[in-house]
């Protein structure tokens, strides 16, 4: 049974940083693409960053609207990927959601997602 933890949320002043980590059970992790995405009351969930597989180059990609900002990596060893947050703004407000999963095999895994509130 594939299982994702997520770790890291908080409430965090303007301008500040957090690091979120999921750390993955019951798949082989590797093999996988990994993401963040998050939601927002009343908006639909929307992409934050997402990473290949390190055999495919581990390229990242990211929102237009946290690049630059997030920076998403991913520890194979550890079965683990990070979002590292910094210079957040309020509207970065959500809950994150870690995701995995294979798109051309139609497989995609869900975590419980982590709270994020940015506020003075």
């Amino acid at each position: 049974q594939v299982q994702l933890a997520e770790s890291g949320g908080g409430l965090v002043q303007p301008g500040g940083s957090l690091r979120l980590s999921c750390t993955t059970s019951g798949i082989i992790f590797n093999r996988n693409n990994v993401g963040w995405y998050r939601q927002a009351p009343g908006m639909q969930r929307e992409m934050v960053a997402t990473m290949t597989t390190l055999s495919t180059g581990g390229i990242a990609n990211y929102a237009a609207s946290v690049s630059g900002r997030f920076t998403i990596s991913r520890d194979d060893a550890k079965n683990t990927v990070y979002l590292e947050m910094d210079s957040l703004k309020p509207e970065d407000t959500a809950v994150y959601f870690c995701w995995l999963g294979r798109p051309h095999l139609n497989f995609n895994s869900w975590g419980q997602g982590t709270q994020v509130h940015v506020t003075v």
